[in-house]
């Protein structure tokens, strides 16, 4: 077959594409085989000996790249927790540091009973989730199961004092009448009340003391530090090597939280032969306090920063990491190719209404197959998925962008849609065009508003350094586009500037006075 377009594709096969694109959209121990690295040495850090943040955007990876470093060092046999940080959402402090504590040593147990004992052999275990079998022995099974035996009670302890209430009064009373002292307390112990009591002969008149304390969480968890800190130094002696925690979408519990929950396994892993790995949203994420003493992991001392995004001002480099993507997909529903199933000017396309992220582009290329399936192969766009078509899809797509921000957004969602709906019309109404431009400077509530709007994908950097052509003398801009869902489909926008990124006069048409947003 000459030309793979979808008038010549069984629809069958054209059927296949999209589910496979459906379930490459999400991050699934089954789909590290379809991992494609975003850039050179990627992998390599998120794998390596020390401390890492990996920041991106919601669907650009984070996840898929976490999955793959699972399943490399599971094949060297290195223990490894991986924990999806949603489950927690809602959760308050200190409840959500234990919950996460148990989930992570429940991960660690299961890994323990599995990878670290499978033998090598048993090649229907290995190649289902890893895809080849590895080269270093499983652990002692003595060993093993003495540890095993160990975690399943630091497990049991941990669920007892979750089931406790946060905060238990204790009393204590001392009573001393005629020649005998009865000392005592009363108090919440696992509940129902226990009495406990101690008899010394004395004398003297009778005396009523009362005296109370709080137990609280976050002391069992101090208290016990030293306990998690040995049983992971037992750990990396068993496995001849370190363990790794992966704590995904951190983003999802309460900001408040997640410095103190990042604090105490930080606390743990120092010098016992753990290693932290946390995906997040940059700017949805608060890693490091500056407290008395600081509570969290402060970038470039404690930990790594890992950003795997690839904005649009790369463009050639994210239009070569969705060509692989795209292919790689394909490559498993043959003959349909890239290039046959879409004109040149659809990936371009493609690539700016995605705004750079992953998952999104997937999702629109999806919805961009049917609408072109739905006008047939006689219309005069011709049979291939054009730029219409994009462009339709990414109209449809942007109402699952607006609900996953509000689901994202969370507490702030008012305050960020306000922002949003004042940005929007800022491009629409005044500047009349695509592209907005913000100082380079600019702090305060409006920078951080359009920080959070990046993130959560309405908002996409194009440009880094821009100087105006006259008016702002010294003064230096960045360069960002309004999500195109914005202005596409129903949502189009007469009188509207927009400023193409492969143009070859770009650079020269944002430098334009009429497009400085001040928030």
């Amino acid at each position: 077959m000459s030309k793979n377009d979808l008038s010549q594709l069984r629809l069958e096969q054209v059927d296949n594409l999209i589910i496979l694109c459906d379930e490459a959209m999400r991050a699934t121990p089954e789909n590290v085989k379809r991992f494609i690295e975003p850039a050179p040495g990627v992998l390599a850090q998120s794998k390596a000996k020390q401390h890492s943040l990996i920041f991106g955007r919601r669907g650009s990876g984070k996840s898929s790249l976490l999955r793959k470093v699972v399943a490399d060092l599971t094949i060297d046999r290195r223990p490894i927790s991986f924990v999806d940080m949603e489950t927690f959402k809602g959760h308050s402090y200190p409840d959500v540091l234990i919950s996460v504590l148990i989930k992570s040593l429940q991960e660690f147990h299961t890994w323990l009973e599995t990878a670290a004992l499978t033998p090598a052999t048993k090649t229907t275990f290995w190649n289902r989730f890893f895809g080849r079998a590895p080269e270093r022995k499983p652990f002692k099974k003595q060993g093993t199961q003495e540890v095993i035996k160990e975690l399943e009670q630091i497990i049991s302890d941990l669920e007892n004092k979750l089931l406790q209430p946060e905060e238990v009064d204790i009393q204590s009373k001392k009573i001393s009448t005629g020649s005998y002292e009865v000392s005592g307390s009363a108090g919440i112990k696992n509940s129902p009340i226990e009495l406990g009591g101690a008899f010394k002969k004395g004398g003297g008149a009778t005396l009523e003391k009362s005296e109370g304390y709080k137990s609280i969480k976050t002391e069992y968890l101090h208290q016990n530090i030293l306990k998690f800190q040995r049983f992971f130094n037992k750990l990396s002696i068993l496995s001849e090597g370190p363990a790794y925690l992966i704590l995904d979408d951190l983003y999802h519990i309460r900001r408040s939280d997640q410095a103190k929950v990042i604090d105490y396994f930080h606390r743990i892993a120092k010098g016992n032969g753990l290693w932290l790995k946390i995906g997040t949203i940059k700017h949805r994420s608060e890693w490091y306090v500056h407290t008395d003493p600081p509570t969290g992991v402060k970038l470039g001392d404690d930990a790594k920063e890992i950003n795997i995004d690839i904005s649009l001002e790369k463009f050639s480099t994210l239009k070569t990491f969705m060509q692989k993507i795209l292919a790689n997909l394909m490559n498993e529903t043959p003959p349909i190719t890239v290039n046959g199933l879409l004109n040149t000017t659809a990936i371009d396309r493609l690539i700016i209404a995605s705004g750079g992220v992953t998952r999104d582009f997937i999702g629109i290329f999806t919805k961009a197959i049917n609408h072109a399936r739905e006008r047939g192969p006689e219309h005069h766009r011709g049979p291939r998925i054009g730029a219409e078509d994009v462009n339709l899809a990414t109209g449809e797509y942007g109402d699952i962008k607006r609900e996953e921000f509000k689901l994202d957004a969370d507490d702030d969602r008012i305050a960020l849609e306000d922002a949003f709906t004042k940005l929007v019309s800022f491009c629409i109404n005044d500047a009349k065009c695509n592209i907005f431009l913000v100082d380079i400077k600019m702090t305060g509530p409006e920078r951080e508003a359009i920080n959070q709007l990046i993130d959560l994908r309405l908002v996409h950097l194009v440009q880094s350094r821009v100087t105006l052509k006259k008016g702002a003398d010294g003064l230096v801009f960045e360069a960002y586009m309004l999500d195109t869902s914005q202005y596409t489909a129903s949502r189009k926008v007469r009188d509207l500037d927009l400023i193409d990124l492969n143009s070859k006069t770009f650079s020269e048409d944002i430098r334009k006075k009429r497009l400085l947003y001040a928030g």
